[in-house]
């Protein structure tokens, strides 16, 4: 069951709205990394949850980011508002103006309109908290990123706000992932191929043009990893042979090794 309170969870105060900046702020009113996206995702994980208590903090989380939409929703609203009226500013985006009377709605920065595509949901727990903290930390970076391209006080106070809340979401599901107590590579229930899953394939070789060389790392070495230098290689060895044989079993036909062709044999009628 949800109840609206008729007060923002942050007060929101717009010293001089600015229509391009509005504009901005809808990326996370009904952007990919919004929070209307965030609300959905977290809340259908929450009804597909058979694990009472981790399904507790996924609606939790999953109602609070209703909050931040109503917030980020006033927000973008009391910036788009001198396109209801002035030319100029609706100029800013024809769009916003005249199909949407200036106003908020459900489409992102570049008038994209929402979609269910953004949710991630897979119905494993430990995978969709992993999505989840991604998300969050997606958002984290949208929020700092519209901070910085805000002049407004009173706007980059709301925006701290939601920014911090980010950074809280995901400790809560960091420590719900820790809870599991899986193993962090332990991904669903079928274990993957032990001779395949410890090889690092050394893909992009050579120098480039900015003199980038192959590099070593705790992601390439160590810890039982198999580095292969060059995962192409039994390609590039195959034989003649090899490749004919591969290539009449693909087509479906003979081929021959030498330029001399065959005589025809006579059909007969």
């Amino acid at each position: 069951m949800y109840h609206h309170v008729k007060k923002l969870m942050y007060t929101v105060r717009v010293g001089r709205p600015e229509p391009r900046f509005g504009n901005m702020l809808l990326e996370q009113f009904g952007g990919a990394n919004g929070e209307l996206a965030a609300a959905m995702q977290y809340s259908i994980q929450g009804l597909n949850c058979e694990d009472a208590a981790r399904k507790d903090l996924l609606m939790d989380i999953g109602t609070e980011e209703l909050s931040h939409l109503e917030v980020v929703g006033t927000l973008a609203r009391m910036h788009l508002k001198p396109m209801k009226k002035q030319r100029s500013a609706a100029e800013a985006d024809p769009l916003i103006a005249i199909a949407g009377g200036g106003g908020v709605g459900l489409c992102n920065s570049m008038g994209n309109p929402w979609t269910a595509d953004y949710l991630k949901i897979t119905g494993e727990l430990d995978v969709d908290l992993r999505s989840n903290i991604a998300a969050e930390a997606r958002a984290k970076i949208v929020y700092e990123r519209l901070i910085d391209f805000c002049d407004d006080a009173g706007s980059k106070d709301a925006l701290q706000f939601l920014m911090t809340r980010e950074i809280t979401h995901m400790k809560a599901f960091m420590a719900a992932l820790e809870s599991l107590g899986k193993d962090p590579l332990q991904i669903g229930h079928i274990p993957p191929t032990p001779d395949i899953v410890n090889k690092y394939f050394n893909d992009s070789t050579g120098v480039g043009d900015d003199g980038e060389t192959d590099e070593r790392g705790p992601w390439n070495e160590g810890d039982g990893i198999e580095y292969v230098e060059a995962p192409t290689q039994p390609i590039a060895t195959a034989t003649e042979q090899e490749v004919t044989r591969e290539i009449q079993r693909a087509t479906g036909r003979r081929t021959t090794s030498t330029t001399t062709q065959q005589p025809r044999s006579k059909r007969i009628r």
